[in-house]
């Protein structure tokens, strides 16, 4: 049955190859990343990256480590692992693929001399084989969430361990995975190993059938924020005459949820036509009077239509990218950059965590923490629930209803310096009690490297 179900996921998978394509042309409008190199997720590479590979090298450990992570937080959560990889394993070379533009562009800064990056293959035996049979990775390790059937078989037909590294599995992922368990069994079931962020993750992926080995906790949790970003967001914010309150990382409609509740706080004499009605609530007695809003849209396409949803409510907008030194007066300051949160972080406050007052499952918290960042969080983190729970449980997180609680929670916390301090401290404890998952997980990484490769099964004919 298994292998019937495979074969029709194959068959689907190649004939939805156009509409792929198309969907990245559009995307390619928005963000032109989407339109480099396409034919790499097919399996289709060009000559020069032929002349970085080893041709005959039997040293496991001089062949590529590949890593994939598909979208920006992977990436970010990959680079604190490669970090360690890179100490334990001198002279790795490293083959990163990604899925999303976004990834890739931040993964660009984790490369080195002999290092390739390229796209992750598209889901069809013949990419899947195409890419394994240039490329002849070592090992192959998913961050967090990305297990596909075709890679899985793959790498399990080729001898190469593949493993799910800083795993998380999620209640609605576990529903899903049982509804198409005919497919999902083997492919979790097809990998050399699991290590989770949690136990509850654990214990989900072992409900599938996945080789769970390990929990190793989160990653992120050893992420060290750019000191000089932290000191100079914080010098701005010293510069600045009022609490700093930050957006962090808004997903779309988050913005204009934060827009409606600041209309309906604004004094009830102020016309809605007037280009400073929502600016002039600074002097109102509103739960978020005197303060200065800090957005961080989670996705760089979205800068400019935030810029416009707010301008067009008669705010005056300063983006990032336009500053001098200090930041440029305005009612809301707009993070149009990448790379930079924990600049923002210590500008801000507190933060309200994007993500999670809409239902997406909530951002990364730990970032903001490590940071000395306290952050209000919403109902929905379902993405990050152990992490939330602990932050909360720390003091460097407060967890409330909705939006409008947490935008009063967050502006009552920054005006008030006696809870401020050791809401601050207390994130920065949060963060840096939870570290040793990087360490852990190379280790791992490591013995599976020493181990050689599983016995090599003939390739298909499609290879």
């Amino acid at each position: 049955m298994a292998n019937i179900a495979l074969r029709l996921y194959s068959a689907l998978t190649w004939s939805i190859q156009p509409l792929l394509r198309r969907k990245l042309r559009l995307r390619a409008v928005a963000e032109p990343g989407y339109g480099k190199a396409v034919g790499e997720r097919f399996g289709r590479y060009p000559q020069p990256i032929d002349s970085l590979l080893m041709q005959n090298s039997t040293d496991l450990l001089r062949s590529f480590v590949w890593v994939h992570a598909v979208s920006l937080g992977e990436t970010r959560a990959a680079a604190i692992l490669l970090q360690e990889l890179r100490e334990q394993i001198p002279g790795m070379r490293l083959l990163l693929t990604h899925g999303t533009a976004t990834g890739r562009k931040e993964g660009e800064n984790l490369l080195q001399p002999g290092d390739v990056q390229v796209w992750q293959p598209w889901d069809t035996p013949g990419a899947v084989a195409r890419f394994l049979v240039r490329f002849r990775p070592a090992i192959g390790i998913l961050m967090e969430t990305e297990v596909w059937p075709n890679l899985v078989e793959g790498c399990r037909q080729r001898g190469i361990p593949l493993v799910l590294a800083n795993a998380r599995f999620n209640e609605k992922s576990l529903r899903k995975a049982r509804r198409m368990h005919w497919l999902a069994r083997p492919a979790y079931g097809g990998l050399a190993a699991a290590w989770a962020q949690t136990e509850a993750d654990a214990a989900r992926l072992r409900a599938i059938g996945a080789p769970v080995q390990a929990v190793l906790g989160n990653l992120k949790f050893d992420v060290v924020p750019d000191a000089a970003q932290v000191a100079q967001g914080r010098a701005w914010r010293a510069a600045s005459a009022r609490p700093v309150v930050m957006l962090a990382s808004s997903r779309e409609g988050e913005e204009a949820m934060w827009l409606d509740i600041l209309k309906k706080n604004r004094p009830p004499a102020q016309s809605i036509q007037a280009p400073a009605a929502i600016k002039t609530e600074a002097s109102s007695d509103a739960p978020c009077a005197g303060v200065q809003w800090l957005i961080v849209p989670r996705h760089p396409q979205r800068f400019d239509e935030v810029q416009q949803l707010l301008q067009g409510a008669g705010l005056r907008v300063s983006r990032r990218s336009t500053w001098a030194q200090p930041p440029q007066d305005a009612d809301v300051w707009l993070g149009d950059s990448l790379g930079e949160m924990a600049l923002y972080y210590g500008l801000a406050d507190v933060a309200l965590l994007g993500g999670s007052f809409a239902p997406l499952g909530g951002q990364n918290l730990i970032e903001a923490a490590a940071s000395g960042c306290p952050v209000v969080l919403g109902p929905h983190t379902f993405n990050f629930a152990e992490a939330a729970e602990l932050a909360c449980a720390a003091g460097a997180a407060e967890r409330v209803d909705g939006l409008e609680q947490g935008m009063a929670a967050a502006c009552a916390l920054a005006r008030d310096a006696g809870r401020l301090a050791p809401a601050r401290e207390a994130a920065a404890r949060f963060a840096s009690g939870h570290r040793g998952g990087a360490r852990a997980t190379a280790a791992a990484v490591l013995r599976l490297l020493e181990r050689g490769p599983r016995r090599y099964h003939i390739p298909p004919p499609w290879a």
